[in-house]
């Protein structure tokens, strides 16, 4: 029997748009698809599925729900078999008692071809009985559709995922409040468009659909604002009903327990996200406890005893809190941006060694004599290797020095009139004028010890680089040198723009920061040229200086080359730090004539492949006996000598079949 409540709440909503949960997320308006006008042929195909909720009316708190499809000509799509609906409804903050956050509530989930009406013009009508309805509250129709296997009636036509959020007053008109906190585009900064956000809802797409489900209706641990915290940062593992355990290890890595990588302010004068403030000023102890682990509030363990929510914004004011949880983030940005580096190279005609000469610059671009920084000077990491492209030394013949290390200088290096100098023991090998081999790239790492968002002196102990909370990793740079003087070789940049990177990592991310390197930040000094629009365009060269097409310490048994490691990392398994990722969420181009400039690449136990064959392996590994029958058929060779790869890197055949692009990288030329 339908519950139907005739409560207080609505004395709660007088006051207009009220504060929502600590997460949350985005209200749609139904604008998704066309003006809801059924009429017209009927679409053929699908690239893009729209789907519109056009209206919804009550008879006796029973809704109606009109949805309406079409494909990106706006044209209508009939026959849908994959269609369904999630009711829920919003309770408002503090409705269920003083300082409680406002909390979605489950109410209906139907779907498949018996829960609706097909009007065979693009429209679709759900009726359905939810379990409670309350006509003063909000409420939301979370409509889904498509997805992998899915087709139409015909059984042919295939229908992409697509999934909407659509809120309402309780009479269908327009909602009068929402949860819109954190908007599913502040989520595609990491996880792919199009692709199920988890592995363990394989189905599902979209952190509205999530917020959905994950309602009031769950346990605490299961409902969102306390799983979203928890599945991002390491305080807690747990598993699912399936087995799987989450550890949040490669959440954590990537963002760091910074609450600002996913709540972002709207741009001003944006009607958006008009709560996205509330993560700090709604604190509750169901939120606080997904990364605040150990405590018990109602015995008083680890926190002052409290029974409920209603005292805890006398504590946890939403500035305290915010500072609380983000100025350690902005103290790290600010020492950051203190200093850069100018480095610079250049080659002893003679003996073909580098000398490298790097300039601590202010804010300002103004010099800095590195004497005056040296005793709070913690690392300087000078490494140098050959042939950006196609990189000669290898990660052990490379040239890398600690040229500073917790302000000595090494016997190797020396400051001359305020930079810092290194010349190159080892031996380049340097190729012939113009050739890639004659470029010998340097890049330069360095870090400060820092202690309470201070710049300090490294005289004590504890600044040995093992612990790095003791240390800042600074802003690097890139240097380049040729024999002949002719302009260098570069890597090419058109391909994977380090910008893209920083959409996940963010602009202060410290990589490698630990007991081995100093961290990089990766920033503008690092472009070779400007975009379009004038902005720095990042390259990687830098990463190939020790992840070379040998490897790096563990030679191919790691998959160590730049081409291999980067696709490994974001895409392997266990390895994966976003499921199903898009090779445009990295690449803004595929640049398949860079492969000219490739040899041979270490790929396991010591052996080596040609470079497209390798690069491709990097993600086809699962079925390695087919994926290697097939590229040799095309000129590959797999799992060989260094000098077989070699000698046969140029005789692979594949792209006069492959075509790849960062949107469909199976593409073939037909």
């Amino acid at each position: 029997m339908m519950n139907v409540k005739k409560s207080k709440i609505a004395l709660l909503l007088a006051a207009g748009a009220v504060s929502m949960a600590l997460t949350g997320c985005g209200g749609d308006d139904g604008n998704d698809g066309n003006n809801g006008k059924p009429g017209g042929p009927a679409a053929e195909y699908i690239n893009t599925l729209n789907l519109k909720v056009t209206d919804v009316t009550y008879a006796d708190g029973i809704p109606t729900v009109n949805v309406f499809a079409t494909n990106e000509e706006d044209l209508p799509v009939v026959g849908l078999q994959d269609l369904g609906i999630t009711g829920a409804q919003l309770t408002p903050q503090g409705a269920t008692g003083a300082g409680n956050s406002a909390q979605w509530t489950r109410t209906a989930r139907v779907s498949g071809t018996d829960a609706y009406t097909d009007n065979k013009n693009g429209s679709y009508t759900f009726t359905f009985e939810p379990s409670e309805y309350d006509a003063d509250l909000t409420q939301r129709f979370n409509v889904y559709a498509g997805g992998e296997g899915s087709t139409l009636a015909d059984g042919t036509t295939s229908v992409p995922r697509q999934e909407i959020v659509a809120d309402f007053d309780g009479q269908g008109y327009q909602a009068k409040y929402t949860k819109n906190i954190v908007s599913h585009e502040t989520c595609t900064n990491c996880h792919a468009e199009g692709k199920a956000l988890t592995t363990r809802h394989s189905s599902y797409y979209k952190e509205e659909t999530c917020a959905t489900c994950h309602s009031s209706s769950m346990s605490t641990e299961s409902q969102w604002n306390h799983l979203i915290h928890n599945i991002h940062n390491t305080a807690k593992t747990f598993e699912d009903k399936y087995g799987k355990e989450y550890t949040g290890e490669a959440a954590e890595a990537l963002i760091q327990n910074n609450c600002k990588s996913c709540h972002i302010a709207p741009e001003e004068g944006s009607d958006e996200l008009s709560e996205w403030g509330n993560w700090s000023s709604v604190p509750t102890m169901e939120t606080c406890t997904s990364c605040h682990t150990g405590i018990d509030f109602k015995a008083g363990k680890g926190h002052s005893q409290q029974a409920d929510n209603s005292n805890c914004i006398a504590c946890h004011n939403a500035n305290w809190t915010e500072e609380l949880h983000t100025a350690g983030f902005a103290d790290t940005s600010a020492l950051i941006n203190q200093y850069g580096i100018n480095a610079a190279s250049t080659i002893d005609a003679t003996t073909q060694a580098a000398t490298i000469s790097i300039q601590v610059v202010d804010s300002n671009g103004e010099q800095v004599d590195i004497d005056t920084l040296l005793p709070k000077i913690q690392r300087f990491e000078v490494i140098t290797n050959v042939g950006p492209n196609n990189v000669t030394l290898g990660y052990s013949g490379k040239d890398s020095v600690n040229a500073i290390m917790n302000g000595v200088v090494d016997a190797k290096a020396k400051i001359e009139a305020g930079k810092l100098v290194y010349t190159t023991t080892k031996a380049l090998k340097l190729g012939a004028a113009g050739e890639d081999a004659e470029t010998a790239f340097t890049f330069v790492g360095w870090a400060m010890c820092s202690e309470n968002g201070e710049f300090v002196t490294c005289d004590d102990p504890s600044f040995d680089g093992k612990d790095t909370s003791k240390y800042t990793a600074m802003k690097s740079d890139l240097a380049f040198a040729t024999l002949s003087g002719e302009a260098p070789s570069m890597r090419h940049v058109d391909s994977v723009n380090f910008t893209s990177c920083a959409n996940c990592h963010s602009d202060d991310f410290q990589i490698h920061k630990g007991g081995h390197h100093a961290g990089f930040v990766m920033t503008e000094q690092l472009a070779h040229t400007n975009d379009a629009n004038g902005e720095p365009i990042i390259g990687v060269d830098a990463c190939t200086t020790c992840h070379t097409p040998d490897g790096t310490y563990a030679g191919g048994a790691n998959q160590g080359a730049l081409e291999m490691k980067l696709h490994k990392v974001h895409s392997q398994g266990d390895y994966a730090v976003i499921p199903g990722m898009n090779c445009d969420q990295c690449h803004n181009d595929f640049d398949r004539e860079a492969f000219k400039k490739k040899g041979a690449i270490a790929t396991e136990g010591g052996k080596y492949s040609t470079p497209i064959a390798a690069t491709c392996v990097s993600c086809h590994s699962y079925n390695m006996d087919s994926f290697k029958a097939h590229v040799e058929g095309q000129g590959a060779l797999v799992g060989v000598s260094k000098q077989e790869a070699t000698d046969a890197a140029q005789l692979e055949s594949c792209f006069y079949c492959h075509a790849p692009t960062p949107g469909d990288h199976t593409s073939v030329k037909m």
